[in-house]
């Protein structure tokens, strides 16, 4: 039995480390030592869909009008939680990407909560360290697929809210079956990278992913 159930204990932290991985092993995460990886189910000229396995972030909420104020906000929160700001007094590495998880029915100039994720490394998958804060908390991501829009530059309301829009034009061309009440927006880079960024858009896929060939 105890060789049963450290059998199981390295499976899963073998688990943990195939979703959370080297970021060498992909290219858009070039400044931190860990990235969340995926599996690519098919891409064309718009869009691709990708599979995520399960994994936990570190996340916080905060009330906005725009995403750009509460990023700000919700950000210097969880880099203290990295930073020694939790029950255990450790340092946590920085991985990527960040997600900002966003409602889609926003009220006529009324505000919104935006949460703010940081992905946990893998020595920290299982068991992360307690927050001091309680705003902050965990959510686990479940498995799941997803339509991805890239684009450069800066992730800002504005450049967010044009490619989330031009996502979704371009899946309701297709009939494409997907979650209509959030998308998250994904950011890859450091505010001191200037060139080169990474950014992305995620809608989640509901039943079948649609994904022609481009024309």
């Amino acid at each position: 039995r105890v060789y049963l159930a450290g059998l199981v204990g390295l499976v899963l932290i073998l688990t943990a480390e195939a979703r959370v991985g080297n970021s060498s092993e992909s290219r858009f995460c070039t400044e931190s030592k860990e990235c969340l990886l995926y599996d690519m189910v098919c891409k064309n000229d718009n869009y691709e869909v990708r599979h995520y396995d399960s994994v936990k972030w570190v996340s916080t909420d905060e009330e906005a009008y725009f995403m750009d104020k509460a990023t700000y906000t919700a950000f210097r929160r969880l880099f203290k939680y990295i930073t020694g700001s939790n029950k255990a007094g450790v340092n946590i590495d920085m991985t990527a990407p960040v997600t900002v998880k966003i409602e889609e029915k926003k009220k006529m100039w009324g505000s919104s909560i935006f949460t703010l994720s940081f992905l946990l490394p893998s020595t920290h998958q299982m068991t992360p360290p307690q927050p001091t804060d309680d705003k902050v908390y965990f959510t686990e991501m479940p498995d799941m697929k997803v339509y991805v829009r890239s684009y450069g530059g800066w992730m800002m309301s504005l450049t967010s809210s044009v490619n989330s829009m031009l996502l979704k034009r371009q899946l309701d061309k297709v009939q494409a079956t997907y979650n209509k009440d959030y998308h998250y927006a994904v950011g890859y880079d450091s505010p001191t990278k200037i060139l080169n960024r990474h950014n992305e858009v995620w809608y989640m896929v509901e039943g079948e992913p649609v994904c022609p060939s481009s024309s």
